[in-house]
């Protein structure tokens, strides 16, 4: 970045702070729309509808600032989990997993998961898509439709594909620049094992059996290019966009049936602020049902249990909750090779079985040893690369509750993965995919050995697994959209019963997508803000605006 960029950068950095600090000073209470959650699908929402000059936003963010190292370095992500900038959520003992209670990392600072994770940018299989489409009979959320809202906002600075990706959207989306070699050894592996190979994850690898490529990532000039910085960031000069950290969202206000605010914990004081127009959930899997059912929107017995007034009995609030579970395989490298980029340089999806048409597994290759706890204390090698393989498609199902009415008590977490047998009979698949792939020729001259399962027998290859898994950190589906009796959301994200609230996060998906969720997220913050636009008129209530400004 030359000295005049630089400068700019700066210029506009301390005008933002001086006009969000404004802003904070002199809180009206009274917003036309107030989005919670600053994370892959809020931050867009409020990009979205700032981008009207005549509306008043107020976006809430839980956490603090993204100008933390962690955050900004790509390859310091590991940092995030466990730190300041993670809830911390702990899940429930599960007995499918002999007991464990998985660490459950989600981004709590402004970018909210793509603050954190691992920056890979996948959109999602076609199938994916048209099935949503197929459940909802809503021809929108079709791969084809979605499709068109991906080349919208991207910026794809890889190889040049009309069909696929896009340019000049506020989302810089590139392959992983100089991939080292066990990105490469990937590749060739998965070519050796008859897997194709393509030039991106995104596009044609998506649209049938799937495939391998190195990853695309969002990185931008050496730094994590967050949903936040994408979208949000560059409108926080603007007067009619206030930004409030360190606030906590404790319930939506419903009265006679319509959101008009939220109650929330700002600086360990209570906060109301009212909403004119919508209020718009974006906390996430977890955090959103949770708000739901702290204003009384969920499940009845559930409600009552807390001493929570029914406001609107929804029975599928939480329910419905999935995860991807990985299972990392890990190799010693024969020489140390630092890891480049995000660490996390080419990923594959396939099949665990030759008759499926469609992938329904998901690696991503990280170029460090990687272990739950349990398998961490039998020994790691001391620098190696892990095969973070796991379920892309999974079957079992969890559940998302309350502890307590508490709004800072942690929601209850049942995540019940491999709970599904076929989940299991999936996961041995993919453990013995990825030791062909790790034990191939390409791997040769840089393997000096197989860390971890090794040769097992189906007993010991069982307790593998199931001390071995781990999450992703993708949960999703916790408040389905839908016309059954348990979707919580119409096709418009709209709540069901409460007028004035949306959900727009990943917890509205009816089945998580088949590969990393930061992107599918993205394209449900846009199509929530293009619902909102249209209900509300606020295109032409724009161009109105624009045409007083100028006369």
């Amino acid at each position: 970045m030359n000295d005049s960029l630089t400068a700019d950068a700066s210029d506009f950095a301390a005008r933002a702070a001086a006009n969000q600090r404004r802003r904070r000073e002199t809180l009206p209470g009274r917003y036309d729309f107030i989005v919670c959650g600053a994370g892959s699908s809020g931050s867009v929402v409020a990009r979205r509808l700032a981008e009207n000059p005549a509306v008043q936003v107020l976006l809430i963010e839980a956490g603090g600032s993204d100008e933390v190292a962690s955050v900004m370095d790509p390859a310091a992500w590991p940092a995030n989990l466990g730190g300041a900038t993670d809830w911390g959520f702990v899940a429930e003992p599960n007995p499918h997993l002999h007991g464990r209670a998985l660490p459950m990392s989600m981004g709590k600072v402004l970018g909210g998961g793509s603050s954190i994770n691992v920056m890979v940018w996948a959109r999602g299989h076609r199938n994916d898509w048209d099935g949503l489409a197929e459940a909802t009979g809503d021809d929108t959320w079709g791969y084809e439709s979605v499709s068109g809202i991906f080349r919208d906002i991207e910026n794809w600075q890889g190889r040049p594909d009309p069909r696929h990706r896009g340019s000049g959207g506020p989302v810089h989306v590139q392959p992983s620049p100089n991939p080292g070699p066990a990105a490469l050894a990937l590749l060739a592996a998965a070519q050796h094992n008859g897997i194709p190979t393509y030039d991106s994850q995104n596009g044609a690898m998506m649209e049938g059996e799937g495939g391998c490529a190195l990853t695309d990532v969002l990185i931008r000039n050496g730094k994590r290019h967050s949903i936040f910085r994408a979208f949000t960031y560059p409108y926080l000069d603007r007067p009619n966009l206030t930004l409030l950290t360190g606030t906590h969202v404790a319930r939506v206000v419903v009265e006679r049936g319509r959101a008009v605010g939220v109650e929330a914990i700002h600086d360990g004081k209570p906060l109301r602020l009212d909403a004119a127009r919508e209020v718009v959930l974006s906390l996430g899997a977890f955090q959103t049902p949770a708000v739901l059912l702290r204003s009384g929107i969920g499940e009845e017995t559930e409600l009552r249990r807390h001493g929570i007034p029914v406001v609107q009995h929804l029975p599928g609030v939480g329910r419905n909750l999935q995860d991807h579970v990985a299972f990392p395989c890990i190799w010693e490298y024969r020489e140390p090779i630092a890891p480049r980029n995000s660490g996390s340089e080419a990923t594959l999806h396939w099949k665990s079985a030759s008759s499926l048409k469609n992938p329904d597994l998901l690696l991503c290759q990280l170029e460090f040893p990687v272990a739950s706890v349990e398998m961490a204390q039998r020994g790691l090698p001391p620098h190696g690369w892990t095969m973070f393989a796991g379920l892309g498609l999974p079957k079992s199902r969890g559940r998302v509750t309350l502890r307590s009415a508490d709004p800072l008590a942690p929601p209850r977490l049942e995540l019940n993965h491999l709970s599904d047998p076929d989940d299991m009979r999936a996961a041995l698949a993919c453990v013995e995919l990825c030791r062909a792939l790790g034990n191939s020729a390409s791997f040769a001259p840089l393997a000096a050995r197989e860390a971890m399962p090794g040769k097992l027998s189906a007993e010991e290859m069982d307790r593998f697994v199931r001390d071995a898994a781990v999450t992703y950190w993708h949960p999703t589906c916790s408040a389905r959209m839908g016309y059954d009796e348990m979707s919580v959301v119409d096709c418009r994200l709209r709540v069901y019963g409460v007028e004035g609230l949306r959900v727009a996060d990943g917890s509205v998906l009816r089945r998580i997508t088949t590969g990393n969720t930061m992107a599918p997220c993205v394209l449900v913050g846009e199509k929530a803000a293009r619902a909102i636009v249209a209900q509300h008129d606020l295109a032409s209530q724009r161009e109105e605006h624009s045409l007083a400004a100028s006369g």
